[in-house]
């Protein structure tokens, strides 16, 4: 059974999801950053930092959001980077945030589903998602679409949330996944299943080796699991 945000409603993941970040979009940064207390920005800069190498020309962000990946990726000096997602509440806060930038001719932020990219095979040199896999509706399907696309001897990063296994950060994340950030998102928020269906979603992802697993069974090669801050998040890059 999938983890949904809203548990009775009959809606398909995919289409809360969708709804959920719409309702959040207008204070998704805010939060993203204090309720990580800005360590987020650093796991950004650590994964855009890893495809330093490849000089990555074109580039695609799935579940975009609101481009603050897509903006971290500027500084490999690509030639465009395509964002897309499924919420269109927080495509507007990207695009917004991309206008008063002056970065609307660099990044560009379209409507897309992970898991049926609307380009053609072997088109990007470079695909990142962050804190997005954990969302698609089938993990496995979203993870091979990004295969499809990605050209030959491509790099893909995904930066996504883990569950630390050591005492005593496995207990410390536990309580203030369980017990502060629910309270805290739903205030702020205003959307009581938001910031609850984070850490239901976390504790199902199937995160370190078993998601290197599906990322190789998908045709990716090269694969490999970085842990950061004692295993609350994880890059996982793969080639193609």
């Amino acid at each position: 059974m999938a983890v949904v945000p809203y548990k009775d409603q009959n809606e398909n993941k995919k289409s809360q999801v969708a709804t959920m970040f719409n309702n959040i979009a207008g204070n998704y940064d805010f939060l993203n950053h204090f309720l990580s207390a800005g360590i987020d920005i650093i796991w950004r800069k650590k994964a855009i930092s890893l495809l330093v190498s490849e000089k990555p020309k074109q580039m695609l962000d799935i579940a975009t959001g609101t481009a603050d990946f897509a903006i971290e990726a500027l500084r490999l000096n690509p030639d465009k980077i395509t964002g897309v997602d499924i919420s269109e509440g927080m495509l507007a806060v990207g695009r917004e945030k991309l206008a008063k930038r002056g970065l609307t001719d660099k990044i560009e932020l379209k409507y897309g589903d992970s898991e049926n990219l609307p380009f053609a095979d072997n088109t990007f040199d470079a695909i990142t998602v962050a804190f997005g896999v954990r969302n698609f509706e089938n993990l496995e399907k979203g993870l091979a679409e990004m295969h499809r696309v990605l050209k030959p001897g491509g790099t893909a990063v995904v930066l996504e949330f883990s569950m630390p296994r050591s005492f005593p950060m496995k207990q410390l994340y536990q309580f203030y996944f369980k017990n502060i950030l629910p309270v805290v998102g739903k205030l702020v928020s205003k959307d009581n299943a938001a910031y609850t269906y984070l850490p239901e979603s976390v504790q199902a992802f199937p995160d370190g080796q078993n998601f290197l697993n599906i990322y190789h069974k998908v045709g990716f090669r090269d694969t490999k699991w970085h842990s950061l801050t004692f295993g609350i998040s994880s890059i996982y890059t793969g080639k193609k």
